[in-house]
């Protein structure tokens, strides 16, 4: 999109499933699982570059030897900086003694990171600081085996405060107010509960001390103890975690807004935010990959048994749209169809906008992340041109000359490539009039191509945000080009929402939808509509979560689509603009026929899945209306 926004975050996983001499032999080295977890999440790179780190646990080591290793890093290239870390280990080895690299137990028992137990993370950080101790894995640790967890995961919750309450009475006292701390210290409680019950159980038998922690180990009930600790979650979650002794899990929220898949076969078990990442990784085909369903939790424990067991009772499914509109990558085959769909499910539109006009059009798009839906749009033209010049020749052909035929032959959409990004310009002057005139250049332009005040250019954006960058640097640079109209055409619908569970969308003025909407309110006098949701919002943060409804919904209400669309272009349109400006959206009806298997549009609709998402959204709404620049969560 034009306006970058952050998204948090991606999750790898690995378990072996046999011993790592079996890895040594089969695949000629004993680093089979660190190799596959680097292509795991350099396959994810987009979904985390504040940071990433990874932990993995070593199965059935003797007491006193280290079992968990972790390194998180923050370098401009985490993954890699985490990996060449990691390979340093082996230096010595490989240049003094290359025959112990083949030594599976030599290397188990003196080098750390070689276990049998793998977890990755990605970290995009959308709020708070970006700091080492705000990177996952995050680790709880305790001298008994069974009481150790290390968790990392794609998640936001919207009852932080509600969480930190029960923890505070359960006795425990956090030590920041983060989701992440009361995901690892609610899970941490319950698997620290569920090993004293076991302990007080096999005690009352007459076993030792030594046969209780194996039997502890053995029994350990990973299902329970995410069913007891997840019972008051309210956000959208992928949750990755490992306990000390080996049992590990993936889970999932209710609804299933965040994405989860994963591949099992007799050699290992692996899970990712993103399918592609798995096949690529792993060489499957698509069908062996599967999703982890929502409510549930892929549960592997430390003796291999491999469950998918439901832990919360699955709500309806919302899975985001954004993640197949934007964030996840295009590599996938379902999203790559369905980005293309987008685009060609805008033809009428689009084509209205132009008169039909095609011989004075010209097609292009603005960021690469909107190549695909460009690609779906430039098909339905060509279907277009064809349905055209079909039936012309089927029921006017005896009135075409050899001219007029010749040009119904030659019709074909114009179609360039006109706004380029320079990666390599830095907006580094600090003055707000030097930085503005440095942000506009950002992009640059192909010229030659637009005929002067004659042809009309439709540029495709995948979604609209804040509209800065449209306003700051494209619209003021393809104008140059003198186009007679801009069109500015996104795949998404109108973004008019906060996100609560993972995108870095929390503040209602951030929209230009939300802009544009109270700006027609003013304008046309029926500014006690902004009051009257203000009061109704204020009020309603006093109720229980699960009684809130979303009032912002009344903010849109008085206006069509394409009233708040017309406002739109008029905020993006830079000062000294000489072509008209235009914008179109995509629909909410045509997004779910596009995406039909995920149906989460919170943003677009103010249907939010959870109920925290509409305390959210008003919270988000009384911040703006009290000049309050906080997120609202």
């Amino acid at each position: 999109m034009s306006d970058q926004i952050k998204h948090e975050c991606g999750i790898a996983f690995i378990r072996l499933l046999k011993p790592l001499s079996y890895y040594q032999e089969k695949y000629g080295t004993a680093l089979y699982g660190l190799n596959k977890l680097y292509l795991l999440m350099e396959k994810q790179h987009n979904r985390g570059q504040d940071g990433a780190g990874i932990a993995t646990i070593k199965l059935d080591m003797k007491p006193g030897s280290r079992y968990i290793s972790r390194y998180r890093s923050m370098a401009q290239n985490a993954v890699a900086d985490i990996f060449g870390y990691v390979q340093n280990k082996f230096v010595d080895i490989q240049n003094e003694t290359p025959e112990l690299m083949k030594d599976t137990e030599f290397l188990k028992q003196n080098v750390s990171f070689i276990g049998e137990v793998l977890l990755g993370h990605l970290r995009y950080g959308t709020h708070g600081k970006n700091s080492i101790e705000n990177c996952h894995p995050f680790l709880r640790q305790n001298n008994w085996m069974t009481r150790n967890l290390v968790i990392a995961g794609n998640f936001n919750m919207t009852n932080v405060d509600e969480l930190l309450e029960q923890l505070y009475e359960l006795g425990q006292h956090p030590k920041e107010k983060a989701d992440t701390v009361t995901v690892l210290e609610k899970i941490g409680h319950f698997l620290d509960d569920e090993n004293q019950v076991l302990f007080d159980e096999y005690k009352k038998e007459g076993l030792s001390n030594v046969e209780i922690t194996h039997k502890i180990s053995e029994s350990l009930n990973i299902a329970k103890i995410l069913r007891r600790s997840a019972k008051d979650w309210d956000g959208g979650y992928t949750i990755s975690g490992i306990v000390g002794n080996g049992d590990a899990f993936v889970l999932r929220d209710p609804s299933g807004i965040r994405p989860a898949f994963y591949y099992a076969d007799d050699e290992i078990v692996v899970a990712a935010s993103e399918r592609p990442a798995i096949q690529t990784a792993f060489n499957v085909q698509i069908k062996q990959v599967k999703e982890i369903e929502p409510g549930y939790a892929l549960i592997v424990k430390k003796d291999g048994t491999v469950t998918q067991e439901m832990y919360r009772e699955p709500a309806e499914k919302r899975a985001c749209s954004f993640e197949r509109i934007y964030f996840s990558r295009g590599s996938d085959a379902d999203i790559y169809k369905e980005r293309k769909q987008l685009g060609h499910l805008l033809i009428p539109q689009v084509l209205s906008a132009v008169n039909k006009d095609l011989k004075n059009t010209v097609f292009s798009f603005i960021p690469n992340t909107a190549e695909v839906s460009f690609y779906g749009m430039v098909e339905g033209l060509h279907q277009y041109v064809r349905e055209v010049q079909k039936d012309v020749l089927i029921n006017n052909k005896e009135q075409l000359n050899d001219e007029q035929l010749n040009e119904l032959l030659s019709m074909s959409p114009r179609v360039e490539k006109l706004a380029i990004k320079d990666v390599k310009l830095r907006t580094f002057i600090t003055q707000d009039a030097d930085r503005g005139e440095m942000v506009a250049h950002v992009y640059d332009t192909t010229y030659g191509v637009i005929k002067n005040d004659t042809d009309t250019l439709v540029a495709v954006d995948d979604s609209i945000v804040r509209g800065t960058t449209l306003k700051q640097s494209i619209i003021k640079i393809i104008d140059r080009l003198h186009p007679k109209k801009i069109i500015i055409v996104s795949s998404a619908p109108q973004i008019r929402y906060p996100d609560c569970y993972g995108i870095d969308m929390s503040k209602m003025g951030q929209f230009v939808a939300f802009d544009a909407a109270i700006q027609l309110l003013k304008e046309r006098g029926m500014e006690h509509i902004i009051e009257e949701v203000y009061e109704k919002c204020k009020a309603s943060l006093l109720l229980p979560k699960e009684q809130i409804v979303n009032y912002v919904k009344d903010i849109y209400r008085p206006f069509k689509q394409q009233e708040i669309s017309d406002q739109i272009a008029k905020i993006i349109t830079p000062k000294g603009t000489v072509a008209e400006v235009e914008v179109i959206y995509q629909t909410l009806d045509n997004l779910h026929i596009a995406c039909p298997n995920h149906s989460g549009d919170w943003y677009f609709s103010g249907n939010y899945p959870t109920p925290g998402g509409n305390k959210v959204v008003n919270k988000a709404f009384v911040n703006w209306k009290e000049g309050n620049n906080q997120r609202a969560y």
